[in-house]
């Protein structure tokens, strides 16, 4: 294991974080402040309780899994596109780090941000509510599991992206979408029935619903589901990026 190559691997994908942090912090902590303000309190209102929770906190853990998934995806998928559009790409690849150690780098780059943006969003929901962690390990858990997730994602999106329109696609058309109709501002018992069933099928609906119950103790899953979900998407989705990286896909020529 080169530690010392993965820990500047690292340091280099936080780097990016750091010299752009109006786009990858700021932004989307004015984002989440929003969305608070108007559908925890203007909203929240007149919508009362929830599962006996007021609404403000059964939205917010929506809001710090949206900005984990956001978060955790932009960095791998940016920052892996640009280095294939620039061509800086082939400085990793004779760099003596062996394909693990570069997913790796790449990876917990994406978690850290995730993470950071998602402790500045729970800072802004402790101006307007009390926003309690009931089971700080299993909030641990599906915030860090999910950044991963979303990370090997990006670096999935990376790899596939010919231009900056394709690389937009996924948050737009894809995150975005099945995350507003998985759970994050309404009860799925607020549905009619037959359209439940729809949102069971929806993965987000589970990584949601296990942060919620974590943080306000309301669960509408079976977190066991979820649970081996959330295993099955890493292990796969980390075998599906280790095979391209190794393979070459459009990282070579």
């Amino acid at each position: 294991m080169n530690w010392i190559g993965l820990q500047t691997f690292i340091l280099e994908e936080l780097g990016r974080v750091r010299r752009v942090w109006i786009q990858t912090l700021i932004a989307p902590w004015i984002s989440a402040l929003l969305y608070i303000l108007i559908f925890g309190q203007i909203i929240g209102r007149r919508i009362g309780i929830i599962d006996g929770v007021s609404y403000i906190d059964f939205v917010v853990p929506g809001l710090l899994m949206l900005n984990v998934m956001q978060s955790s995806f932009g960095q791998t998928s940016s920052s892996l596109y640009f280095q294939r559009f620039a061509k800086h790409i082939e400085e990793i690849l004779v760099a003596p780090l062996s394909y693990l150690e570069m997913i790796a780098g790449y990876v917990i780059g994406g978690v850290v941000r995730g993470l950071l943006v998602a402790a500045g969003v729970y800072g802004i929901a402790l101006l307007f509510t009390v926003t309690s962690v009931t089971h700080l390990a299993l909030f641990i858990f599906y915030a860090v599991a999910v950044a991963l997730i979303f990370s090997l994602a990006g670096l999935l999106i990376g790899l596939w992206s010919e231009s900056f329109e394709q690389l937009m696609i996924p948050q737009t058309f894809v995150i975005m979408p099945l995350t507003f109709l998985g759970g994050l501002f309404s009860s799925i018992h607020m549905l009619p029935e037959r359209f439940q069933f729809l949102v069971r099928l929806n993965p987000i609906f589970y990584f949601v619903d296990g942060l919620r119950y974590s943080m306000v103790g309301i669960s509408e899953s079976n977190r066991l589901a979820g649970v081996i979900l959330i295993f099955a998407l890493i292990a796969g989705l980390g075998y599906w990026v280790w095979y391209l990286f190794k393979t070459g896909y459009k990282i070579r020529t």
